[in-house]
C-alpha cells in the first residue's frame, strides 16, 4: 500500500539541480527575437520579430545554439553530444 506515510521523497540542493545531467543533456526552448537578440550578445544584430526561434542550452542553462526550427536545434544537439529535452 502506498500513500503519503509511506511515500519517500526525494531531495535535491539546488546546486546539485544546477549540474543534474551537465555535460549529457540540453534542452530546447522557443525564445523570444529580443531574447536571442540579447543572447547573441554586444553586437547590434536586427532580429525579425515574427520569426520562431529555439534555443539549446546546456543543462547549467548556457545557452549553447540558437535555431530557426526544432529539426535544427536537435541537430545542434546531436553536434554538441547531448540528449535533447523540450522545455515549454
Amino acid at each position: 500500500m502506498t500513500g503519503p506515510e509511506t511515500e519517500k521523497k526525494l531531495e535535491i540542493a539546488t546546486e546539485e539541480l544546477a549540474v543534474l545531467g551537465n555535460g549529457a543533456l540540453g534542452y530546447i526552448r522557443e525564445i523570444e527575437p529580443g531574447h536571442a537578440a540579447k543572447l547573441l550578445g554586444p553586437k547590434k544584430i536586427n532580429v525579425p520579430g515574427d520569426i520562431r526561434l529555439y534555443c539549446l542550452y546546456g543543462a547549467d542553462g548556457t545557452p549553447m545554439s540558437i535555431s530557426d526550427s526544432v529539426e535544427a536545434a536537435f541537430a545542434a544537439a546531436a553536434e554538441h553530444e547531448l540528449t535533447p529535452v523540450t522545455v515549454h
